[in-house]
């Protein structure tokens, strides 16, 4: 590791990890960090991100600028440097992590957020600091709020939440006549004798990779995110739950029919998010009539509706059996932060989003009026 020159304050010193060796070694420090600070969310745990770097980082890029007192870490930024189209600074996750931030220990946010702040600025060099996917309230607003020098803050993906309660106070949310249809489906379920189990500790690996072949399966012949099917995220996925299971970070829930794993659903948990992230169910539930999202849900706020834990995230993405629920829109923000002399790439890749998401507005446009049958 190597000091960050102009980023010391009082008993705060700041380090930043380049060497994949040494972020190994940072485990129990991190997840001390993670445990303080309230805004994080699961994919800023130190499984999912070593896990995640372990398989798709590449060497010489990574960047972990971190902020200590004495031993414990009070900050930490995971970022990773890459070059294309334009040399930025993004957060380690990638597109598999439906939220990425940094984390500030809460009982001493302000001090560290200050000290983080000059010291990103300082490993930003030439590269524009490029975050995206983070939550509304997320840790790095404090970040954001105390750059000087060029920033701008741009809309990210659409995320839908719902309160983290038992499904029969979620159908409260509905019509009488849905929530009457949510009853039924919930005793067909019963009478087909679905039942549901919690994958312990040393099952789990093999819980997940039924889940991804269940996956594959319940997707054949549609269109499916193609990541979800490679090698490459499966050995993710296995190394980074297992421990997180341990950790109370992530609950594999198993669902069976006549003995017979039909469906396994895994949720990621923070202290005060939960969040529905991946799923595979076999087609012989559709074919017995039995309502899978109404299954995933009842399992999902079961286990989330411990604690203080506040929302049930059905994280990215707009599908429509998702609004049944009539869930709250929430909006993923990317913040973009440069240094003066590095002004014109800020402004390089905000017009690279606006003109990304003019596109993708044309394309939904297009579709809507293709549906609509207009002449």
């Amino acid at each position: 590791m190597s000091g960050v020159p102009g980023t010391r304050s009082r008993t705060l010193r700041v380090e930043l990890c380049t060497d994949e060796r040494e972020f190994a070694a940072l485990g129990p420090a991190w997840e001390r960090l993670y445990r303080t600070c309230g805004a994080a969310t699961p994919f800023q745990s130190y499984h999912w991100l070593h896990s995640w770097w372990t398989t798709y980082g590449r060497p010489g890029r990574l960047r972990l600028v971190l902020v200590r007192d004495g031993g414990e870490l009070r900050a930490a930024a995971p970022l990773m440097r890459v070059g294309r189209p334009l040399p930025r600074l993004v957060p380690l996750g990638g597109a598999i992590s439906d939220f990425a931030d940094v984390l500030l220990d809460d009982d001493h946010a302000d001090r560290a957020a200050t000290v983080l702040t000059e010291a990103l600025s300082a490993a930003a060099r030439t590269a524009v600091i490029d975050f995206r996917e983070v939550r509304p309230g997320g840790a790095v607003e404090r970040v954001y709020e105390h750059w000087r020098g060029p920033r701008r803050r741009v809309r990210d993906s659409l995320c839908l939440d719902l309160p983290a309660v038992p499904l029969e106070e979620l159908a409260v949310r509905l019509s009488a006549a849905k929530a009457r249809r949510v009853r039924a489906k919930m005793r067909k379920l019963t009478a087909l004798g679905v039942a549901h189990r919690t994958a312990p500790p040393d099952e789990v690996s093999a819980a997940l990779r039924r889940l991804l072949a269940l996956h594959r399966l319940q997707w054949q012949g549609r269109g499916v995110t193609r990541e979800h099917l490679r090698e490459r995220f499966a050995a993710h996925l296995v190394r980074a739950v297992g421990p997180m299971v341990r950790a109370g970070d992530a609950v594999v829930t198993e669902f069976l029919l006549d003995g017979k794993v039909v469906a396994v659903d895994l949720t990621l948990l923070s202290a005060r998010l939960a969040g529905c992230y991946l799923y595979g169910a076999h087609p012989l539930l559709r074919e017995r009539k039995a309502d899978i999202a109404v299954m995933l849900l009842d399992a999902s706020a079961r286990r989330s509706a411990t604690g203080e834990r506040g929302t049930l995230s059905l994280l990215r993405g707009d599908e429509p059996y998702k609004h049944q629920w009539h869930p709250e829109p929430v909006v993923n923000q990317r913040l973009l932060l440069a240094r003066r002399r590095t002004a014109p790439l800020l402004s390089a890749v905000a017009c690279e989003v606006a003109a990304r998401s003019r596109g993708r507005e044309f394309v939904r446009s297009w579709k809507e009026r293709g549906a609509g049958g207009g002449s």
